[in-house]
């Protein structure tokens, strides 16, 4: 099935995701709290200023996807709400944290998402980044897929494919590659970022050392 979520859609369902990961001492919500929860200020693009009623009517529509339901017990006197993303794509854990960051913040390089996803899964380096958006754009329909390049920058970012994508997030005159074809890229990119990186601290270091000899020579002449 393919989805079109509207973007209120997806932050209500990118905040559950969160807070069942984060705080599940307080999962499933409330509607207050997903209210709260999708208008926090942190770990949001763009922040957003929702009022009850429409995360209560983009609940109600997440519920006819089957992509949310109500949670509440019989003895609850608060309606409560949880997410039903991993019965219905059957995730792993670092498919659904880069999912949800995805979710909450729009398009990203693998290196954003590896930071901003710590609190849900532990990435161990950019390559296991990779492979779970690799992962998330071969499934049926895909989830995730790479966006093309913006002039002037080096990596690569990818969105989400539960709503449709804007068409500011695709540069004019780019043929589109394979998604393959550009994780290559963009993984090969992040190690030259890195492998730069490191060139400069060592010339860094090098450059510190002759000063330390020029001095010491000096000292003996």
């Amino acid at each position: 099935m393919n989805y079109s979520l509207s973007d209120v859609e997806v932050r209500v369902l990118g905040a559950l995701v969160e807070k069942e990961n984060t705080t599940p001492e307080y999962y499933p919500l409330s509607l207050n709290a997903l209210v709260n929860a999708c208008n926090q200020k942190s770990n949001r693009e763009p922040v957003m200023a929702l009022d009850e009623d429409t995360v209560r009517s983009a609940i109600r529509s997440l519920n006819d996807l089957g992509l949310t339901r109500f949670a509440s017990s019989a003895d609850s006197r608060v309606g409560k709400y949880e997410h039903r993303l991993n019965e219905t794509f059957n995730f792993h854990r670092h498919e659904l944290a880069i999912l949800c960051v995805l979710l909450l913040r729009g398009p990203q390089t693998p290196g954003e998402l590896r930071t901003r996803t710590e609190r849900m899964y532990a990435f161990e380096d950019l390559e296991s980044v990779h492979n779970a958006l690799n992962l998330l754009s071969k499934r049926e329909p895909p989830l995730v897929k790479v966006l093309p390049r913006q002039p002037g920058t080096k990596e690569s970012r990818y969105t989400h494919l539960l709503s449709p994508v804007a068409e500011g997030d695709h540069a004019p005159g780019v043929a589109q590659e394979s998604f393959a074809g550009q994780a290559t890229t963009a993984a090969r990119t992040d190690k030259m970022s890195e492998m730069e990186a490191e060139v400069a601290q060592l010339r860094s270091e090098v450059a510190a050392l002759k000063e330390q000899f020029a001095q010491f020579r000096k000292q003996f002449e």
